[in-house]
């Protein structure tokens, strides 16, 4: 070896010491022997490759295997629920009556007004009925002669009748006998010529007329002693009966001056005054009940056929903030209105609230029943919106497995959802569904 390499190996050494002790003139050197450096770089790399082995694996499975989410879970159930329909519709009187009077004539008097409470048989207006009452006074008259005629005709004939009938017959005897002597006188002397043939003919006619004479009036005695028959009794029974029709039809027509209430209500409108001139069948006054309300509901065409008596409404009024009603469609029309196009429904109230009143409006819900064999009923709060979708978790294996539902109906704390994947008796994700991912683990605590 050359002196020239030594010094290239001892001038790296010497340099910096030259230069330390330039520095740092005061500062005193230190030297760790060579076996204390050795024991202190083993023993770092041992420990940093202890640290390197036990971390790795922990931040690993860290981020492959997150500790499962804690989940409550029911049972699906399968059914098929009701949704809520709103309907419209108004109030109308349960009874209403027109009344009209059943004769022409003018209008005497008015006695109600509207919102009157009227009663049955109460009066609420009247006709002019002056050519009524004169007709009734006649047909009164005729009844009384003829009942008069049909008592005589009962009783028989009165003994001073009889008595004039035979005095009558006296006097036609008499005066036949006179008319006889008269004839055979007048004969005798015409056979003698004294008389001509004229006088002859002419106390025969009188002859004649006297002998007809008391034939008469022998058969009035006759009829009076003997009394009217049965058959004229029956006759003039049956004047008295007809009279007596004519009689009760005049009065029936005076009584028909007068418009009558028919039943219990109160005056929704006065379509007559005082002077008007009015005939059959024209309005005269409009009764409506307050004890019973028809409300008429009109349903969606997309629903017509599918509504039915006894079906549940809840009806409620815009005007009656504090009523709400649950009652049952009394009966469909089978026919659509002409002005809406729609069809309707009837719901009777036969006990409504007193501030309730027709003409007002009227909303309803009704409840419509939904018919699928894929639907099923879950709790409202087991499902998890992300954007437009709703999601529903099921859990298979203690995993969250992640479907996309449709919500067919809102019952309110539950909904009706459907989906082809699910079927009834899974396990379904009630609590904790919020941040669960599909395949994500989770643990059920219920």
């Amino acid at each position: 070896m050359t002196s020239a390499n030594i010094s290239s190996q001892q001038s790296p050494e010497l340099e910096p010491a030259s230069e330390q002790q330039q520095e740092k003139p005061n500062q005193k050197k230190i030297k760790l022997p060579g076996w204390l450096l050795a024991l202190l770089l083993v023993g770092g790399v041992g420990l940093w490759q202890v640290f390197t082995t036990s971390s790795s694996p922990t931040a690993d499975s860290n981020a492959q295997t997150p500790p499962p989410k804690s989940v409550e879970t029911i049972a699906l159930t399968s059914g098929t629920g009701n949704r809520q329909v709103r309907l419209l519709g108004q109030v109308e009187a349960g009874e209403r009556a027109t009344l009209s009077p059943q004769l022409d004539g003018a209008v005497q008097s008015v006695s109600v007004r509207e919102g009157d409470r009227v009663t049955p048989g109460m009066t609420v207006a009247v006709l002019d009925d002056a050519d009524s009452r004169l007709a009734l006074a006649e047909a009164q008259a005729r009844l009384a002669q003829e009942r008069s005629n049909l008592a005589r005709l009962q009783v028989g004939t009165r003994p001073e009748i009889i008595a004039q009938r035979e005095a009558e017959l006296d006097s036609a005897t008499a005066r036949e006998l006179e008319a006889k002597d008269n004839l055979e006188r007048i004969s005798d002397l015409t056979e003698r010529g004294a008389l001509s043939q004229r006088d002859l003919i002419e106390a025969r006619t009188e002859a004649d007329a006297a002998r007809s004479e008391r034939y008469r009036v022998e058969a009035l005695l006759a009829e009076a002693q003997a009394g009217a028959t049965k058959e004229e009794v029956d006759a003039q029974r049956g004047l008295v009966d007809a009279a007596n029709v004519v009689v009760e039809q005049i009065q029936l027509r005076v009584r028909r001056t007068e418009v009558k209430a028919a039943s219990l209500g109160i005056v929704q409108s006065r379509d007559v005054d005082p002077g008007d001139y009015v005939e059959v069948g024209d309005p005269v006054v409009t009764i409506v009940s307050d004890r019973s309300l028809e409300i008429f509901l009109e349903v969606p065409e997309s629903l017509s056929g599918q509504v039915a008596p006894g079906m549940q409404v809840t009806l409620n009024a815009r005007a009656l903030p504090d009523w709400q009603q649950a009652t049952e469609i009394t009966a469909v029309v089978p026919t659509a209105d002409t002005a809406s196009r729609r069809q309707r429904v009837r719901v009777s109230l036969n006990t409504p609230p007193p501030r309730l009143l027709p003409g007002m409006a009227i909303q309803a819900s009704l409840a419509v029943p939904i018919e699928s064999i894929d639907t099923f009923v879950v709790p409202r709060e087991a499902l998890t919106r992300r954007g437009d979708e709703w999601l529903l978790f099921v859990v298979d294996n203690d995993q969250a497995q992640q479907l996309e539902v449709k919500i067919s109906a809102d019952l309110g704390q539950d909904v009706v959802i459907a989906n082809a994947e699910l079927r009834a008796g899974q396990n379904i994700v009630v609590t904790g569904g919020d941040g669960l991912t599909d395949d994500a683990p989770v643990q059920v605590v219920n």
